[in-house]
């Protein structure tokens, strides 16, 4: 019994002590590791922010459009007699006006 105890601790330790280096390993560079994903978080690449600007942009040129739509919706319906969608049409059209200013002037004909 004590033979097999001499030469299992022996063993143990051995197997042992790869768990235990590699978890001290592991707890040393975890404060790097976890500043470093704090500061990846914190700071956005150029493309990250060209491509969120795209998505703004996107979004900006669909609200413009419907607008766009609904806006020639009720100027059909004023020619037509309605006087409710001619004021109506009157804020859609400065709802649109505000879209416009917002998106980046198309670039120049050459």
């Amino acid at each position: 019994m004590r033979g097999i105890a001499l030469l299992t601790f022996p063993i143990l330790a051995l197997a042992l002590g790869g768990c235990v280096a590699r978890t001290a390993v592991n707890v040393a560079t975890a404060p790097v590791r976890v500043a470093g994903k704090a500061v990846d978080l914190a700071t956005t690449s150029q493309s990250e922010r060209d491509e969120k600007r795209g998505r703004e942009l996107r979004k900006l040129e669909e609200r413009a459009g419907k607008l766009e739509r609904q806006y020639q919706r009720e100027q059909q319906d004023c020619l037509d007699g309605d006087h409710r969608a001619c004021r109506v049409a009157q804020g859609t059209y400065a709802e649109l006006q505000l879209v416009l200013r917002q998106l980046p002037a198309p670039p120049a004909a050459d």
